[in-house]
Order: C-alpha cells, then structure tokens, then sequence
C-alpha cells in the first residue's frame, strides 16, 4: 500500500481538516545503469577533490555559493535551517482565484489530498463549494526542508495538489522573438483561416487520455527483450519517425496542405481515429525516399 509522503492538515480560515499527501504520479521511466564496456562491470562514481583527486567522505563536505569564478562562500546546516519555514505541518490556503486565470505554465507537479479518520465532513465541503464556485486555493505548504507554492483544484471525488512555479522559476515568452500583429500581417487570408478552423473541427475528438501511450518507451522495451532473448546479440534501433531524404521542408502552399488535411480527415472522422500524431507518423514512414539517378564509380 502507497504511504503518505507528508501527514499535516489543510487549512483555510479557521476550518482545519486533517489530511495526507500521496504521490499524484506514477514514474515508469526505464532506468539504466552505465557499465565498462570491455568487461560490463558497473561504473561507480566518487567525490573527489579536484586539487587532489583524493576521496573526499560525506562528513567532509559542506555547501558553498560560487559568488565569482573560483571564489565561494560557505553556508552551514543552521544557516540552511534558520532561512527554512517554521510551518511544517499544515497546507495553508492564503486565497482563492479563479481557476483560468493560473497560467498553465506555472502547472508542476500533482498530489492527491487524502482526508484523515473523520475529516470527510469538511474535506467534501471544501471539494464542492471550490466546484460550484470555479476557484482554487492558493496555498504554501513544507516539505522537508524547502517551501512550495501550491494550488488546491477539485477533480471528481479528489482533491488534487498541484505544486506551483514561482514567477522567478519561469522565463517570460516576452523575451523570445515571436510573430507579432495580425493575420494580415502575415497575409494569413480568410480562406485560409476558414480551412484551418475546418481542419481542427474535423480533428477534434473527445479527450481520453489512454489514447495516448508512451510510444518510445514501448520501442525501448522491446528492444530491450529482444537483447534477452538473444543473449547480448546486437539489435539496431530503426527510427520509424525519421523523414525521407526528399520530404520538404519549406511548406509554401497553405491551402494545397489544408485542402488535402481536410479530404482526409473527411475520409476518416476524427472519433473513429487513432490519435493525429500516430497517424502522422505511419504516414511519414511509409514513404519511401526517391532514389538517386546519379552514377557512382567502383570502389
């Protein structure tokens, strides 16, 4: 049985509601280990002073901030705790917003908030009044050592919460050079904008997130039981997405493109459809570069 990775209460106003967190994720990233390729025994990494090149143990190293190239400043354990949050123990809602107004950017990391032994009560009225309202709590909550900013969001019988970026943590789109203006701007006409609506409607399917599966991960696990089976044998890694030598890569023709996107999606409605990036990509791959006229000399 999953256990809870920090026990506390969820508190807004003076309502506290006993609760507990629990992982909103599931990591199925397939891990490797890196080994020495002439007798495949495992690497293992030491620390090590890179003016000796001695080991150095745990109990000997300490944190320090690099204020100039080569010059640091060491910061002790009670420095660390001194600047931590005195609160370790409740998820303190400070306000409430609407819930569109959160840019997804600022999304990170989900939990699930479990009630306590009879905490139900105020769990479920906390649950239904931020659903009937279309609000979120804004809250900060410790773990460990460092402090969060979160969003407590209602989805079906849960309570989820999402930790939250800080401002400072994300870079301002601003700073990068992107289209600005109108559509005519970029003589985007109105046909081509009533073709492109077109094509979205007829791609738009109902969301259901088990249509989509971790393909790579999938390949990488069967490449990985192919090796098993022949015991070490080399097995080449073929790139089913790679695009052919002739496939353009300056598309000019909008409405040749969009007219063509739409026939076949006429064809096949979208909710009868596998999912537009596997279709792509079948596509992609089942062409077959032209080949080359040019005559070679022998080698």
């Amino acid at each position: 049985m999953a256990r809870p990775i920090w026990t506390g209460t969820l508190s807004f106003g003076l309502l506290n509601v006993p609760v507990s967190l629990m992982s909103g994720e599931r990591r199925v990233d397939i891990s490797f280990r890196m080994l020495d390729s002439r007798d495949r025994k495992p690497i293992r990494f030491e620390r090590v002073n890179a003016e000796t090149g001695e080991e150095v143990p745990w109990k000997d190293i300490v944190k320090a901030f690099e204020y100039d190239k080569g010059s640091y400043v060491v910061v002790d354990k009670e420095d660390i705790a001194s600047a931590a949050p005195q609160t370790h123990d409740s998820i303190d809602v400070e306000a409430f917003v609407e819930r569109g107004e959160i840019s997804l950017r600022f999304y990170e990391k989900p939990y699930v908030i479990v009630p306590g032994k009879k905490a139900e009560k105020g769990y479920v009225l906390l649950r239904e009044t931020l659903r009937d309202t279309g609000r979120v709590g804004i809250a900060r909550v410790v773990i460990r050592t460092r402090e969060y900013l979160c969003a407590v969001v209602p989805e079906g019988d849960a309570l989820l919460l999402l930790m939250l970026r800080y401002p400072q943590e994300l870079v301002d789109p601003a700073e990068y050079r992107l289209p600005e203006g109108k559509p005519a701007d970029y003589r985007i006409s109105r046909r081509e904008a009533e073709m492109a609506a077109s094509l979205i409607e007829s791609m738009s399917v109902a969301w259901r997130a088990d249509d989509y599966q971790d393909e790579f991960r999938g390949r990488l696990e069967a490449i990985i039981r192919k090796r098993l089976k022949a015991k070490g044998a080399t097995t080449r890694i073929v790139d089913e997405h790679a695009e052919p030598e002739d496939a353009a890569t300056n598309v000019v023709d909008f409405m040749a493109l969009l007219q063509k996107s739409l026939d076949e999606n006429k064809r096949t409605p979208a909710g009868k459809r596998a999912p537009a990036r596997k279709t792509a990509a079948r596509k992609t791959s089942a062409k077959k570069p032209r080949k080359s006229t040019r005559r070679t000399g022998a080698s």
